[in-house]
Protein backbone atom coordinates (compact mmCIF):
# COMPACT_ATOMS: atom_id res chain seq x y z
CA UNK A 1 0.00 0.00 0.00
CA UNK A 2 1.66 3.79 -0.97
CA UNK A 3 2.76 5.22 1.82
CA UNK A 4 3.23 9.29 2.83
CA UNK A 5 6.17 10.31 1.58
CA UNK A 6 9.33 11.05 3.94
CA UNK A 7 9.54 14.51 5.06
CA UNK A 8 13.24 14.96 3.77
CA UNK A 9 12.32 13.22 0.74
CA UNK A 10 9.95 15.68 -0.10
CA UNK A 11 12.38 18.60 1.14
CA UNK A 12 14.75 17.42 -1.44
CA UNK A 13 12.72 17.89 -4.16
CA UNK A 14 11.29 21.12 -3.34
CA UNK A 15 14.21 22.32 -2.94
CA UNK A 16 15.43 20.96 -6.27
CA UNK A 17 12.33 22.62 -7.87
CA UNK A 18 12.50 25.80 -6.63
CA UNK A 19 16.63 26.14 -6.94
CA UNK A 20 16.25 24.71 -10.00
CA UNK A 21 18.76 21.66 -9.79
CA UNK A 22 15.57 19.25 -10.32
CA UNK A 23 16.50 19.50 -14.17
CA UNK A 24 19.63 20.25 -14.12
CA UNK A 25 19.55 22.83 -16.83
CA UNK A 26 17.26 19.77 -19.06
CA UNK A 27 15.39 21.63 -21.86
CA UNK A 28 11.45 20.53 -21.98
CA UNK A 29 11.31 17.53 -24.49
CA UNK A 30 10.98 18.19 -28.15
CA UNK A 31 10.46 15.36 -30.27
CA UNK A 32 13.20 15.26 -32.95
CA UNK A 33 12.83 15.69 -36.49
CA UNK A 34 13.92 12.03 -37.50
CA UNK A 35 12.43 10.59 -34.58
CA UNK A 36 14.44 7.64 -33.04
CA UNK A 37 17.36 7.34 -35.18
CA UNK A 38 18.41 4.07 -34.20
CA UNK A 39 20.89 5.59 -32.09
CA UNK A 40 22.69 2.98 -29.28
CA UNK A 41 20.81 3.56 -25.60
CA UNK A 42 20.06 1.69 -22.23
CA UNK A 43 17.09 2.73 -20.83
CA UNK A 44 16.12 1.96 -17.31
CA UNK A 45 12.72 0.69 -16.07
CA UNK A 46 11.54 0.48 -12.36
CA UNK A 47 9.30 -1.47 -11.52
CA UNK A 48 7.66 -3.68 -8.27
CA UNK A 49 6.94 -6.45 -10.17
CA UNK A 50 7.20 -9.93 -8.09
CA UNK A 51 9.54 -12.70 -8.96
CA UNK A 52 7.06 -14.48 -11.32
CA UNK A 53 5.76 -11.26 -12.97
CA UNK A 54 9.50 -10.40 -13.56
CA UNK A 55 10.27 -13.51 -15.43
CA UNK A 56 7.10 -12.77 -17.70
CA UNK A 57 8.72 -9.30 -18.51
CA UNK A 58 12.25 -10.66 -18.73
CA UNK A 59 10.88 -12.27 -21.88
CA UNK A 60 9.15 -9.51 -23.10
CA UNK A 61 11.64 -7.43 -23.10
CA UNK A 62 13.99 -9.58 -25.18
CA UNK A 63 11.00 -9.50 -28.17
CA UNK A 64 10.79 -5.67 -27.67
CA UNK A 65 14.88 -5.60 -28.18
CA UNK A 66 14.85 -7.82 -30.86
CA UNK A 67 12.40 -5.52 -32.68
CA UNK A 68 15.03 -2.39 -31.93
CA UNK A 69 17.86 -4.13 -31.84
CA UNK A 70 19.90 -0.96 -30.56
CA UNK A 71 17.96 -0.38 -27.42
CA UNK A 72 18.53 -2.38 -24.35
CA UNK A 73 16.23 -2.03 -21.79
CA UNK A 74 17.94 -2.40 -18.27
CA UNK A 75 14.76 -3.45 -15.98
CA UNK A 76 15.28 -2.52 -11.83
CA UNK A 77 13.09 -4.16 -9.58
CA UNK A 78 13.62 -1.56 -6.86
CA UNK A 79 10.42 -2.71 -4.19
CA UNK A 80 6.71 -1.61 -3.73
CA UNK A 81 5.36 1.00 -5.07
CA UNK A 82 6.28 3.41 -2.54
CA UNK A 83 9.85 2.30 -2.64
CA UNK A 84 9.44 3.33 -6.51
CA UNK A 85 8.53 6.51 -5.75
CA UNK A 86 10.82 7.72 -3.27
CA UNK A 87 13.97 6.50 -5.08
CA UNK A 88 12.81 8.65 -7.79
CA UNK A 89 11.62 11.56 -5.87
CA UNK A 90 15.28 11.59 -4.35
CA UNK A 91 16.92 11.04 -7.95
CA UNK A 92 15.37 13.52 -9.79
CA UNK A 93 15.92 16.28 -6.57
CA UNK A 94 19.95 15.49 -8.16
CA UNK A 95 19.13 15.08 -11.94
CA UNK A 96 18.93 11.60 -12.17
CA UNK A 97 16.57 8.73 -12.28
CA UNK A 98 14.69 5.95 -14.60
CA UNK A 99 13.68 6.51 -18.24
CA UNK A 100 10.72 4.97 -17.52
CA UNK A 101 9.00 3.78 -13.66
CA UNK A 102 5.83 1.91 -12.41
CA UNK A 103 3.35 5.07 -11.22
CA UNK A 104 0.37 6.42 -9.61
CA UNK A 105 -0.92 9.38 -10.59
CA UNK A 106 -0.28 10.91 -7.42
CA UNK A 107 3.54 10.01 -8.03
CA UNK A 108 3.13 11.77 -10.92
CA UNK A 109 1.68 15.04 -9.94
CA UNK A 110 4.89 14.91 -7.00
CA UNK A 111 7.54 14.08 -10.02
CA UNK A 112 6.16 16.52 -12.34
CA UNK A 113 6.86 19.67 -9.74
CA UNK A 114 10.35 19.40 -11.05
CA UNK A 115 8.60 19.27 -14.62
CA UNK A 116 10.48 15.62 -15.23
CA UNK A 117 7.62 13.38 -16.78
CA UNK A 118 7.29 13.80 -20.26
CA UNK A 119 3.43 14.00 -21.85
CA UNK A 120 2.50 11.26 -24.15
CA UNK A 121 0.50 13.17 -26.96
CA UNK A 122 2.68 13.83 -28.94
CA UNK A 123 4.16 10.49 -29.78
CA UNK A 124 0.50 8.94 -29.71
CA UNK A 125 -0.70 10.84 -32.36
CA UNK A 126 2.59 11.02 -34.45
CA UNK A 127 1.71 9.36 -37.42
CA UNK A 128 4.51 9.42 -39.29
CA UNK A 129 6.32 6.64 -40.69
CA UNK A 130 9.94 6.44 -39.68
CA UNK A 131 12.84 4.28 -40.50
CA UNK A 132 16.70 3.67 -39.35
CA UNK A 133 19.61 1.35 -40.08
CA UNK A 134 21.26 -0.91 -37.79
CA UNK A 135 25.08 -1.13 -37.74
CA UNK A 136 24.27 -4.35 -38.92
CA UNK A 137 22.68 -2.92 -42.38
CA UNK A 138 19.13 -3.69 -41.27
CA UNK A 139 16.35 -1.57 -42.22
CA UNK A 140 13.82 -0.93 -38.77
CA UNK A 141 10.83 0.82 -39.88
CA UNK A 142 8.48 1.66 -37.31
CA UNK A 143 5.89 4.80 -36.12
CA UNK A 144 5.60 5.89 -33.07
CA UNK A 145 2.03 7.08 -32.57
CA UNK A 146 -0.66 4.37 -32.23
CA UNK A 147 -3.62 3.71 -34.40
CA UNK A 148 -7.24 4.52 -33.63
CA UNK A 149 -7.73 1.06 -33.26
CA UNK A 150 -5.05 0.61 -30.58
CA UNK A 151 -6.73 3.52 -29.14
CA UNK A 152 -10.07 2.20 -29.01
CA UNK A 153 -8.67 -0.85 -27.40
CA UNK A 154 -7.84 0.72 -23.85
CA UNK A 155 -10.55 0.45 -21.56
CA UNK A 156 -11.35 4.15 -21.03
CA UNK A 157 -11.11 4.58 -17.42
CA UNK A 158 -7.70 3.13 -17.63
CA UNK A 159 -6.49 5.13 -20.49
CA UNK A 160 -8.38 8.59 -18.88
CA UNK A 161 -6.21 8.21 -15.64
CA UNK A 162 -3.29 9.51 -17.28
CA UNK A 163 -4.93 12.72 -18.09
CA UNK A 164 -6.22 14.03 -14.55
CA UNK A 165 -3.91 16.76 -13.82
CA UNK A 166 -6.22 19.18 -14.64
CA UNK A 167 -4.28 20.84 -18.17
CA UNK A 168 -5.76 17.98 -20.55
CA UNK A 169 -2.41 16.11 -21.70
CA UNK A 170 -1.33 12.81 -20.89
CA UNK A 171 1.15 11.97 -18.80
CA UNK A 172 0.78 7.89 -18.42
CA UNK A 173 -0.20 5.31 -20.16
CA UNK A 174 -2.06 2.61 -17.69
CA UNK A 175 -0.01 -1.15 -17.86
CA UNK A 176 -2.08 -3.36 -14.83
CA UNK A 177 -5.03 -2.51 -13.07
CA UNK A 178 -7.25 -3.94 -10.44
CA UNK A 179 -9.66 -2.75 -8.14
CA UNK A 180 -11.12 -3.99 -4.55
CA UNK A 181 -13.25 -7.14 -4.52
CA UNK A 182 -15.29 -9.68 -1.81
CA UNK A 183 -13.53 -12.26 -0.70
CA UNK A 184 -15.91 -15.07 0.91
CA UNK A 185 -15.65 -18.51 2.60
CA UNK A 186 -18.30 -20.22 0.22
CA UNK A 187 -17.83 -23.37 2.37
CA UNK A 188 -18.98 -21.33 5.39
CA UNK A 189 -21.55 -19.15 4.36
CA UNK A 190 -23.22 -22.40 1.67
CA UNK A 191 -22.81 -24.62 5.15
CA UNK A 192 -25.09 -21.61 7.22
CA UNK A 193 -27.16 -20.62 4.47
CA UNK A 194 -26.14 -17.23 4.33
CA UNK A 195 -26.70 -14.71 1.68
CA UNK A 196 -23.65 -13.27 0.32
CA UNK A 197 -23.71 -8.97 1.10
CA UNK A 198 -24.45 -6.42 -2.04
CA UNK A 199 -24.91 -3.41 -0.08
CA UNK A 200 -23.35 -2.38 3.28
CA UNK A 201 -26.47 -2.87 5.29
CA UNK A 202 -26.21 -6.24 4.09
CA UNK A 203 -22.75 -6.87 5.31
CA UNK A 204 -23.70 -5.41 8.40
CA UNK A 205 -26.94 -7.78 9.00
CA UNK A 206 -24.72 -10.88 7.33
CA UNK A 207 -21.41 -9.98 9.88
CA UNK A 208 -23.78 -10.58 12.73
CA UNK A 209 -25.29 -13.46 11.88
CA UNK A 210 -21.86 -14.87 11.49
CA UNK A 211 -20.52 -13.35 14.78
CA UNK A 212 -23.97 -15.59 16.30
CA UNK A 213 -21.94 -18.82 14.77
CA UNK A 214 -18.68 -17.93 15.38
CA UNK A 215 -18.44 -15.59 18.51
CA UNK A 216 -14.24 -15.09 18.42
CA UNK A 217 -14.03 -14.17 14.97
CA UNK A 218 -13.78 -11.20 12.99
CA UNK A 219 -16.49 -11.71 10.49
CA UNK A 220 -15.14 -8.91 7.93
CA UNK A 221 -11.01 -8.15 7.20
CA UNK A 222 -10.40 -4.86 5.13
CA UNK A 223 -7.24 -4.70 3.35
CA UNK A 224 -6.44 -1.03 2.74
CA UNK A 225 -7.81 1.56 5.39
CA UNK A 226 -7.14 4.37 3.41
CA UNK A 227 -8.83 2.63 0.53
CA UNK A 228 -12.23 2.00 2.51
CA UNK A 229 -12.19 5.79 3.74
CA UNK A 230 -11.81 6.98 0.12
CA UNK A 231 -14.61 4.28 -1.44
CA UNK A 232 -16.94 5.38 1.02
CA UNK A 233 -16.63 8.78 0.85
CA UNK A 234 -16.85 7.80 -2.94
CA UNK A 235 -19.93 6.02 -2.57
CA UNK A 236 -21.78 8.41 -0.41
CA UNK A 237 -20.69 11.78 -2.39
CA UNK A 238 -19.37 12.77 1.05
CA UNK A 239 -15.95 14.18 -0.28
CA UNK A 240 -12.59 13.57 -0.06
CA UNK A 241 -10.84 15.56 -2.12
CA UNK A 242 -11.20 17.87 -4.73
CA UNK A 243 -8.76 19.30 -7.75
CA UNK A 244 -8.97 22.78 -6.64
CA UNK A 245 -5.94 24.59 -5.92
CA UNK A 246 -6.19 26.13 -1.86
CA UNK A 247 -8.93 23.47 -1.46
CA UNK A 248 -7.96 19.90 -1.64
CA UNK A 249 -8.46 17.86 1.15
CA UNK A 250 -12.50 18.05 1.44
CA UNK A 251 -12.84 14.92 3.68
CA UNK A 252 -13.32 16.51 7.14
CA UNK A 253 -17.38 17.75 7.13
CA UNK A 254 -20.30 16.19 7.86
CA UNK A 255 -21.10 13.59 5.81
CA UNK A 256 -17.99 11.55 6.17
CA UNK A 257 -18.06 12.08 10.74
CA UNK A 258 -21.82 10.33 10.16
CA UNK A 259 -20.99 7.22 8.67
CA UNK A 260 -17.16 7.50 10.74
CA UNK A 261 -20.12 7.33 13.75
CA UNK A 262 -21.51 4.14 12.42
CA UNK A 263 -18.43 2.39 11.17
CA UNK A 264 -17.45 2.91 14.81
CA UNK A 265 -20.35 1.40 16.30
CA UNK A 266 -19.71 -1.56 13.91
CA UNK A 267 -16.46 -2.05 14.66
CA UNK A 268 -17.34 -1.85 18.83
CA UNK A 269 -20.04 -5.07 18.13
CA UNK A 270 -16.90 -6.83 16.79
CA UNK A 271 -17.73 -6.93 13.40
CA UNK A 272 -14.80 -6.79 11.64
CA UNK A 273 -10.73 -5.53 11.55
CA UNK A 274 -8.71 -3.90 9.40
CA UNK A 275 -5.07 -3.76 8.03
CA UNK A 276 -4.09 -1.25 9.89
CA UNK A 277 -5.55 -2.04 13.10
CA UNK A 278 -4.25 -5.88 12.87
CA UNK A 279 -0.60 -4.89 11.83
CA UNK A 280 -0.77 -7.16 8.70
CA UNK A 281 -3.58 -7.82 6.04
CA UNK A 282 -6.16 -9.01 6.65
CA UNK A 283 -5.81 -12.05 4.30
CA UNK A 284 -3.75 -13.67 7.12
CA UNK A 285 -7.31 -14.10 8.80
CA UNK A 286 -9.23 -15.12 5.95
CA UNK A 287 -6.85 -18.00 5.32
CA UNK A 288 -6.67 -18.61 8.93
CA UNK A 289 -10.30 -20.47 8.68
CA UNK A 290 -8.30 -23.55 7.54
CA UNK A 291 -7.00 -24.13 11.40
CA UNK A 292 -9.95 -24.89 13.63
CA UNK A 293 -9.08 -22.98 16.61
CA UNK A 294 -7.80 -19.81 15.35
CA UNK A 295 -9.36 -16.82 15.48
CA UNK A 296 -10.38 -15.64 11.31
CA UNK A 297 -12.76 -14.25 9.41
CA UNK A 298 -15.32 -15.32 6.72
CA UNK A 299 -14.61 -12.90 4.40
CA UNK A 300 -12.17 -9.86 3.52
CA UNK A 301 -12.35 -6.96 1.10
CA UNK A 302 -8.77 -6.71 -0.85
CA UNK A 303 -7.12 -6.44 -4.03
CA UNK A 304 -8.22 -8.35 -7.32
CA UNK A 305 -4.18 -8.59 -8.10
CA UNK A 306 -3.69 -10.05 -4.68
CA UNK A 307 -5.92 -12.82 -4.79
CA UNK A 308 -3.44 -15.96 -4.54
CA UNK A 309 -2.65 -14.51 -0.83
CA UNK A 310 -6.48 -15.19 -0.59
CA UNK A 311 -6.59 -18.62 -0.46
CA UNK A 312 -5.60 -21.30 1.85
CA UNK A 313 -2.76 -23.78 1.44
CA UNK A 314 -3.93 -27.35 0.27
CA UNK A 315 -3.57 -30.34 2.65
CA UNK A 316 -1.43 -33.23 2.44
CA UNK A 317 -3.95 -34.82 -0.22
CA UNK A 318 -4.19 -31.61 -2.29
CA UNK A 319 -7.58 -30.19 -1.31
CA UNK A 320 -8.42 -26.87 -0.04
CA UNK A 321 -9.87 -26.87 3.30
CA UNK A 322 -12.44 -24.55 1.77
CA UNK A 323 -13.95 -23.02 -1.30
CA UNK A 324 -13.24 -19.55 -1.83
CA UNK A 325 -15.81 -17.38 -4.18
CA UNK A 326 -15.55 -13.64 -4.91
CA UNK A 327 -18.01 -10.98 -5.38
CA UNK A 328 -18.09 -7.59 -5.90
CA UNK A 329 -17.49 -4.82 -2.96
CA UNK A 330 -20.66 -3.89 -1.08
CA UNK A 331 -22.25 -0.58 -2.38
CA UNK A 332 -24.40 2.07 -0.77
CA UNK A 333 -26.60 2.71 -3.92
CA UNK A 334 -26.68 -0.27 -6.31
CA UNK A 335 -27.92 1.79 -9.24
CA UNK A 336 -25.05 4.26 -9.15
CA UNK A 337 -21.55 1.26 -8.15
CA UNK A 338 -18.25 2.80 -7.17
CA UNK A 339 -15.13 0.66 -6.63
CA UNK A 340 -11.79 2.13 -6.41
CA UNK A 341 -9.45 2.14 -9.27
CA UNK A 342 -5.87 0.62 -8.68
CA UNK A 343 -3.17 -1.08 -10.21
CA UNK A 344 0.04 0.35 -11.94
CA UNK A 345 0.41 2.67 -14.84
CA UNK A 346 4.23 3.60 -16.60
CA UNK A 347 5.35 7.32 -17.35
CA UNK A 348 8.77 8.59 -19.02
CA UNK A 349 10.86 10.72 -17.60
CA UNK A 350 13.10 13.47 -19.78
CA UNK A 351 16.45 13.29 -20.26
CA UNK A 352 19.37 15.30 -21.80
CA UNK A 353 19.67 12.47 -24.68
CA UNK A 354 15.78 12.99 -26.68
CA UNK A 355 16.87 9.15 -28.06
CA UNK A 356 16.63 7.71 -24.76
CA UNK A 357 12.83 9.26 -24.30
CA UNK A 358 12.05 8.35 -28.03
CA UNK A 359 13.34 5.01 -26.75
CA UNK A 360 11.63 5.17 -24.04
CA UNK A 361 8.00 5.72 -25.69
CA UNK A 362 8.58 2.78 -28.07
CA UNK A 363 9.13 0.57 -24.89
CA UNK A 364 5.82 1.79 -23.38
CA UNK A 365 4.29 1.54 -26.13
CA UNK A 366 5.31 -2.28 -26.88
CA UNK A 367 4.07 -2.89 -22.74
CA UNK A 368 0.89 -1.33 -23.24
CA UNK A 369 -0.27 -2.63 -26.24
CA UNK A 370 1.15 -6.39 -26.13
CA UNK A 371 -1.96 -8.32 -25.70
CA UNK A 372 0.38 -11.27 -25.06
CA UNK A 373 1.85 -9.52 -22.21
CA UNK A 374 -1.55 -8.25 -21.14
CA UNK A 375 -2.66 -11.70 -20.39
CA UNK A 376 -0.17 -13.38 -18.86
CA UNK A 377 -0.12 -11.11 -15.98
CA UNK A 378 -3.27 -11.11 -15.86
CA UNK A 379 -3.40 -15.17 -15.21
CA UNK A 380 -0.47 -14.89 -12.90
CA UNK A 381 -1.84 -12.04 -10.10
CA UNK A 382 -5.26 -11.26 -11.04
CA UNK A 383 -4.67 -7.89 -12.61
CA UNK A 384 -7.59 -6.76 -15.07
CA UNK A 385 -6.03 -6.30 -18.88
CA UNK A 386 -6.08 -2.54 -19.89
CA UNK A 387 -7.11 -3.93 -23.38
CA UNK A 388 -10.35 -4.96 -24.33
CA UNK A 389 -9.14 -7.30 -26.89
CA UNK A 390 -7.44 -9.32 -24.45
CA UNK A 391 -10.61 -10.62 -23.43
CA UNK A 392 -11.45 -12.03 -26.65
CA UNK A 393 -8.47 -14.20 -26.98
CA UNK A 394 -9.61 -17.78 -26.70
CA UNK A 395 -7.36 -19.61 -24.61
CA UNK A 396 -7.82 -15.87 -22.13
CA UNK A 397 -11.77 -16.43 -22.80
CA UNK A 398 -11.92 -19.93 -21.80
CA UNK A 399 -9.09 -19.65 -18.45
CA UNK A 400 -12.10 -16.46 -17.08
CA UNK A 401 -15.17 -18.60 -18.09
CA UNK A 402 -14.03 -21.85 -16.58
CA UNK A 403 -12.74 -19.98 -13.30
CA UNK A 404 -10.54 -22.77 -12.07
CA UNK A 405 -8.09 -20.66 -9.96
CA UNK A 406 -8.62 -17.78 -7.99
CA UNK A 407 -7.06 -15.24 -9.68
CA UNK A 408 -9.51 -16.21 -12.77
CA UNK A 409 -12.48 -15.46 -10.22
CA UNK A 410 -10.63 -12.43 -9.14
CA UNK A 411 -10.06 -11.00 -12.85
CA UNK A 412 -13.77 -11.69 -13.74
CA UNK A 413 -15.39 -10.05 -11.64
CA UNK A 414 -12.79 -7.28 -11.75
CA UNK A 415 -13.69 -6.82 -15.50
CA UNK A 416 -17.88 -6.66 -14.44
CA UNK A 417 -17.02 -4.02 -11.98
CA UNK A 418 -14.81 -2.04 -14.18
CA UNK A 419 -17.29 0.57 -15.45
CA UNK A 420 -18.07 1.62 -11.81
CA UNK A 421 -14.06 2.41 -10.65
CA UNK A 422 -13.33 5.55 -9.98
CA UNK A 423 -10.15 7.71 -9.81
CA UNK A 424 -9.42 10.66 -7.15
CA UNK A 425 -8.15 13.70 -8.00
CA UNK A 426 -4.36 14.23 -8.54
CA UNK A 427 -2.10 16.99 -7.00
CA UNK A 428 0.95 16.99 -5.12
CA UNK A 429 -0.32 15.97 -1.86
CA UNK A 430 -2.64 13.56 -3.07
CA UNK A 431 -0.72 11.07 -1.65
CA UNK A 432 -0.44 12.29 2.08
CA UNK A 433 -3.90 13.08 2.15
CA UNK A 434 -4.81 8.87 0.94
CA UNK A 435 -2.88 7.64 3.95
CA UNK A 436 -3.56 10.78 6.05
CA UNK A 437 -7.23 9.18 5.79
CA UNK A 438 -5.90 5.28 6.87
CA UNK A 439 -4.34 6.59 9.61
CA UNK A 440 -7.33 9.06 10.80
CA UNK A 441 -9.98 5.86 10.03
CA UNK A 442 -7.26 3.50 12.61
CA UNK A 443 -7.48 6.22 15.15
CA UNK A 444 -10.88 6.97 15.27
CA UNK A 445 -12.07 2.77 15.32
CA UNK A 446 -9.23 2.03 18.29
CA UNK A 447 -10.58 4.94 20.08
CA UNK A 448 -7.18 7.25 20.32
CA UNK A 449 -8.89 10.33 18.61
CA UNK A 450 -12.52 11.86 18.44
CA UNK A 451 -13.88 11.94 15.08
CA UNK A 452 -13.43 15.79 15.03
CA UNK A 453 -9.60 15.46 16.06
CA UNK A 454 -8.89 13.10 14.00
CA UNK A 455 -9.90 13.99 10.77
CA UNK A 456 -8.83 17.80 11.68
CA UNK A 457 -5.15 16.02 12.48
CA UNK A 458 -5.36 14.66 9.10
CA UNK A 459 -5.94 18.11 7.29
CA UNK A 460 -3.19 19.76 9.34
CA UNK A 461 -1.07 16.89 8.32
CA UNK A 462 -1.86 17.18 4.57
CA UNK A 463 -1.30 21.08 4.81
CA UNK A 464 1.57 20.79 6.18
CA UNK A 465 3.21 18.08 4.10
CA UNK A 466 2.49 20.13 0.46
Amino acid sequence: MKKTISAFALSVLLLGTMTGCGNKGIAPFVMPENGYDGSEVTITFYHAMGQELQGKLKQHITKFESLYPNITVNEQYVGNYDAVRDQLVNEISIGEGSNVAYCYPDHVALYNKSKKVVTLDQFINDTKEYSYTTSDGETINYTFGLTQAQKDDFVEPYFEEGRTFGDGLLYSLPYAKSTEVLYYNETFFSQHELKVPTTWDEMWEVCRQIKEIDPDCYPLGYDSDSNWFITMAEQLGTGYTSAEEGNHYIFNNDGNKAWLRDLKGYFDEGLFTTKGLLSTYTSSLFTAAANPGEVCCYMCIGSSAGASYQSPSKDSEGNYPFNVEIAPIPQHDLNNPKAIQQGPSVCIFNDKDPQKVCASWLFVKYLSTNQELQADMSKINGYTPILKSVSEIPVYKKWIEEGKDIQAKATKVCIEQRDSNFVSPSFVGSSAARDQVGDALDAILSGTKTIDQALQDAVDECEYSA
